[in-house]
């Protein structure tokens, strides 16, 4: 797996049930065809995505999130920048955790200074600029990877509901 496979398979569940292409996910990640190809490869590898690599095995996506993907994909927060924020200090975590400490993910159009937090993939600050959904999902992950225990319980719900359920809240 590399770090893009999540990017990749998160977008996929924000497309829910409507129809999707290779071309059409490259250009929303800004990520290659060629990179996407590999990506479906390695998910359908390890069994995160069905053999026509358009349906996302959720449960078990879900469960390598809760319990992988700190392990897999660490992260400690960097230096204080500018940014957007991820973790706890977005979107749903930032309405039920109110910290002083805030993570972000590097841009220099950022809003918030906080920690850096190195995103998934590069292009993931771009990526999200238009896409609530992607940027909610990609947030929790974070928190996975460097929040607290209370973080990362209320993260492991807040994904539980996003992935699991079929509407996407």
């Amino acid at each position: 797996m590399s770090p893009q496979d999540i990017v990749v398979l998160l977008k996929i569940i924000t497309y829910a049930n409507q129809p999707w292409y290779q071309d059409q996910l490259a250009q929303a990640l800004q990520i290659s065809q060629s990179e996407i190809s590999k990506s479906l490869a390695r998910s359908k590898f390890a069994g995160l995505i069905d053999n026509s690599g358009k349906k996302v095995f959720k449960m078990a996506l879900f469960e390598f999130l809760q319990y992988g993907i700190r392990y897999v994909f660490p992260e400690q927060p960097g230096a204080l920048v500018r940014g957007v924020p991820t973790a706890h200090s977005a979107l749903p975590l930032s309405q039920r955790i109110v910290s002083e400490e805030h993570y972000v993910w590097p841009y220099g159009k950022g809003k918030i200074r906080g920690q850096a937090i190195t995103p998934l993939y590069p292009s993931v600050v771009d990526a999200v600029q238009n896409d609530e959904k992607l940027h909610e999902l990609l947030a929790l992950v974070d928190a996975l990877r460097v929040g607290k225990a209370r973080e990362k319980e209320i993260a492991v719900q807040a994904l539980k509901d996003r992935i699991l359920d079929e509407d996407l809240k």
